[in-house]
C-alpha cells in the first residue's frame, strides 16, 4: 500500500493517469477497427495575467513519457521563449497509440512552464540580485523536484529543498527558520548557536524579525557575529509590515552607520516580481515562495489539427501542421504551414523553432542539462521586454 496520494512513474508511463474519456475514445476506436494517423498540436492561445511571453519547460519529461511509444514529436527547445498562439510542440502518429497521454503531456508542460515563467519574471525584475526558490512547502512534496528544476531553469540562483538540490547538482540554499530562535528563546543565542554548529561553507544569514524590531535584531546579529555575519533576512509577516521599503531603509542605514556595510540584506515572505522591483535597490537577495510554486499555469491545449495527412480541426482552432520561425537578428516571429520555405527577415532565413524530439518513439535530440538550459534562459532574458 502506498503511503502518499501520488502516482508512480510506472503508472504514469502506463497511461493510467489520464482522463477516462481518452481511454474510452481509444476503446471505441479499437472496437470499430479505426486506425487513423493524426497530428496533435500543443498551444496556448493566451498567456496568464497579460504576459507577453513565457518559457517552455517540461519537454524532457514529455520525452521520457513518450519514449518507446510509436509517435513522432517535434518541439521547441526546453527553456525556449514563446508567445501566446504559437505551437510549442506537435505529436504525430496513430491516435490509439498515444491519445491517452494527452492528460500527462499537458500536465507536465502546463505547471513547469508556469513556474519557470514566474521565476524568469522575478529574475528579470531583480537584475543582478539573487533569487532563491523557497516555495516547496506550498505544493505536494512529491512535486518539489519538478518545481525547483523549473524554477532553476527559469533563473532562480538557488533552491532550498535538499532532494531537489541533489538532483540538480547544487548545494541547497537557506538561512534559518523562526523555530530555531523560538526554541532557543533569544535571537542572539540562536545566531551564536548557528555560527557554532554550522559548517564554515554555510553562510551566516540571520533571521532578524522574530521577537524584536528588525533594526534592533540586525544590529544585534552584526555585533554578535562581526565579520562572520554574511547577511540578515527579513521575513516580516504582513500584519507587522507597514511599509517594508522604509523598514529596509532603516536596517540598511543603521548597519552602515555602525560599519556593517558588508552585511547583505535578504527579503522573503510574500515576495513577487512587483515587490522585487520596488525594493531591489535595498535588497541583495530575495527568497520567493508562493509566487513561484503557485505560479499561474500556462493553459496549453492539445488539439488534433490534421487527420490522415489532411488539415482537420475543431471550431476555433487553425487546421494543419505548422512551423514557428524566429529571426536571430531582430527577434521577429512568424507561424507558417509546416512545409513552407523559411521566411526571410533581416535579409536572412529565419530559424525553425519546432525541431524533432522523438522519431517513432526514439529520442533524436540531446537533452541538455538544467544548467545549460538556465544559461540560455538568462541570456535570452536580457533581450526580453520588461515584465
Amino acid at each position: 500500500m502506498k503511503l502518499f496520494h501520488t502516482a508512480t512513474d510506472e503508472e504514469i508511463r502506463n497511461g493510467e493517469v489520464t482522463d477516462v474519456y481518452f481511454a474510452r475514445t481509444i476503446e471505441i476506436l479499437r472496437a470499430k477497427g479505426i486506425k487513423k494517423r493524426v497530428v496533435m498540436e500543443v498551444k496556448a492561445n493566451s498567456l496568464p495575467d497579460g504576459y507577453e511571453w513565457a518559457l517552455l519547460v517540461g519537454v524532457e519529461e514529455v520525452a521520457r513519457l513518450l519514449e518507446g511509444i510509436p509517435v513522432d514529436v517535434w518541439s521547441m527547445e526546453e527553456g525556449e521563449v514563446f508567445k501566446g498562439g504559437e505551437p510549442v510542440m506537435f505529436l504525430e502518429g496513430e491516435y490509439t497509440q498515444f491519445g491517452h497521454y494527452e492528460t500527462p503531456v499537458l500536465g507536465m508542460l502546463c505547471q513547469a512552464s508556469g513556474v519557470a515563467t514566474k521565476s524568469a519574471r522575478c529574475k528579470k525584475a531583480a537584475g543582478d540580485r539573487l533569487i532563491l526558490s523557497f516555495g516547496a512547502r506550498r505544493m505536494h512534496p512529491s512535486l518539489a523536484p519538478m518545481i525547483d528544476r523549473a524554477a532553476y531553469i527559469g533563473g532562480c540562483d538557488g533552491i532550498s529543498v535538499i532532494k531537489s538540490a541533489q538532483m540538480l547538482g547544487l548545494k541547497p540554499s537557506g538561512t534559518m527558520p523562526h523555530s530555531l530562535i523560538l526554541i532557543i528563546g533569544e535571537p542572539v543565542k540562536a545566531f551564536l548557536a548557528f555560527d557554532e554548529v554550522m559548517p564554515e561553507d554555510v553562510k551566516r544569514v540571520c533571521l532578524v524579525d522574530t521577537l524584536y524590531d528588525e533594526k534592533q535584531e540586525a544590529i544585534a546579529a552584526a555585533e554578535a557575529l562581526g565579520k562572520r555575519l554574511y547577511g540578515v533576512r527579513l521575513d516580516t509577516p504582513e500584519s507587522r509590515r507597514g511599509n517594508i521599503k522604509e523598514i529596509l531603509k532603516e536596517v540598511r542605514w543603521e548597519l552602515d552607520l555602525r560599519g556593517y556595510d558588508y552585511v547583505k540584506i535578504y527579503l522573503s515572505g510574500g515576495v513577487d516580481e512587483r515587490e522585487i522591483e520596488e525594493t531591489k535597490e535595498l535588497v541583495d537577495a530575495f527568497g520567493v515562495g508562493t509566487a513561484i510554486s503557485n505560479a499561474p499555469t500556462i493553459n496549453f491545449a492539445m488539439d488534433i489539427v490534421e487527420v490522415e495527412g489532411k488539415p482537420f480541426a475543431k471550431r476555433g482552432k487553425l487546421a494543419g501542421k505548422k512551423q514557428v520561425w524566429a529571426c536571430k537578428e531582430c527577434g521577429n516571429r512568424k507561424i507558417t504551414r509546416f512545409d513552407s520555405p523559411s521566411p526571410i527577415c533581416c535579409q536572412k532565413e529565419m530559424e525553425p523553432l519546432l525541431k524533432p524530439l522523438l522519431k517513432e518513439g526514439k529520442l533524436v535530440r540531446e537533452l541538455c542539462s538544467p544548467e545549460e538550459i538556465r544559461s540560455r534562459v538568462l541570456a535570452r532574458l536580457k533581450s526580453m521586454k520588461d515584465c
